[in-house]
């Protein structure tokens, strides 16, 4: 089968033979006009990651040039990926059209010069590997991750935040949701518009932990859902029931907004009523070393900043909950890379990034 840009010469070549008159030859290029933005990406070189200087892959990639290797072998990610139409690109080079398009709000059109490829087959490409990565590894957010929520780990957790000025000993980590903002959807705008913020949304939860990593993902869920609700289809309760003791079989627990319910292995602060100075003294230290919550949603973002040009997030027509996951689960593996403020505030180093994709 011709392609658009055959079948357009071939009308030309028979105007020029006067097969066709004017109108004909108005009629039919305008019929076989191709659909896809036509970018002469056969004129720009092959990506190849060598040729690049250290500060465009920092800039483009979020990753520095040589440690993109180690991230494709933590990732396992495949030496080739294949689409359902038989287009193939390479693994690292599928990897960094992936961190790319995150990295910033662009177009794949404007991706076109660095990987000289035509903006669909980029773009099953990108989905292809945003579905891989989700599929091998999501686990390690998204459910309870012995890897850094081990008796030994929680214990070390909470010694830190104690060190940092928390009067909650047993406290291991901070839990809270985040609203992202989405396009307004055709349907159903009402179940996913969050009143508080007033946006259209997808809400997350996240348990942050002082070593810089989300160490639990949940979501996501409509943006009208509340706090409670979210922690309770979370099952993170469930789970810290279960698993959160300490090597001496101690409960430890998570510090939450005052949303949350209080349990043995959920804290929050005080509220209601009159609140003693001592109360506040309490409120207003968990407050402080509770705010690295808020530092980690903004890594997220600061870092992959496509997720937060809501315009472009579509529920029906991209995968936005897929997107957010993912990126959480790269922004875990830059922090086991460089570190963040996270972990130079509580002053615990993350695990390198073989142990946590171990």
């Amino acid at each position: 089968m011709n392609s658009f840009k055959e079948t357009r010469d071939f009308i030309l070549l028979c105007y020029d033979q006067g097969i066709l008159n004017d109108e004909e030859l108005l009629v039919l290029y305008e019929q076989y006009k191709s659909p896809s933005l036509d970018l002469p990406y056969s004129s720009y070189p092959l990506f190849d990651l060598d040729d690049m200087e250290d500060d465009e892959c920092l800039a483009e990639f979020r990753v520095k040039k040589r440690d993109i290797a180690a991230l494709a072998e933590a990732l396992q990610i495949p030496d080739w990926i294949s689409c359902n139409q038989r287009s193939k690109a390479e693994g690292t080079e599928a990897l960094c059209m992936l961190l790319k398009r995150f990295a910033y709000p662009c177009r794949y059109s404007d991706m076109v010069p660095r990987f000289a490829r035509p903006v669909p087959v980029m773009s099953m490409v990108t989905n292809e590997m945003l579905d891989y990565i989700y599929t091998v590894h999501s686990h390690r957010i998204i459910n309870w991750n012995p890897a850094v929520l081990n008796p030994q780990a929680l214990q070390t957790y909470a010694q830190v935040i104690s060190q940092r000025g928390s009067p909650l000993q047993t406290c291991f980590g901070f839990g809270d949701g985040t609203v992202r903002p989405i396009a307004r959807p055709d349907n159903n705008q009402r179940i996913v518009y969050n009143g508080h913020k007033r946006v259209h949304a997808l809400k997350f939860q996240s348990l942050a932990l002082p070593n810089g990593l989300i160490g639990h993902l949940y979501g996501p869920v409509e943006g009208r859902r509340h706090d409670a609700g979210m922690l309770w289809d979370s099952q993170l309760l469930q789970s810290l029931q279960m698993f959160a003791f300490n090597l001496h079989g101690q409960p430890m627990c998570i510090y939450g907004d005052p949303a949350y319910p209080l349990r043995i292995h959920l804290q929050a602060p005080f509220r209601n009523g009159v609140l003693t100075p001592q109360m506040q003294a309490y409120n207003s230290a968990m407050s402080e070393v509770r705010s690295s919550v808020e530092w980690l949603f903004g890594d997220v973002i600061n870092y992959f900043k496509f997720l937060d040009f809501k315009k472009n997030l579509k529920i029906g027509l991209s995968s936005v909950g897929k997107m957010y996951v993912v990126c959480a689960l790269l922004r875990n593996a830059l922090t086991c890379l460089y570190g963040n403020q996270t972990s130079e505030f509580f002053e615990l180093h993350p695990p390198s990034l073989q142990d946590y994709f171990a």
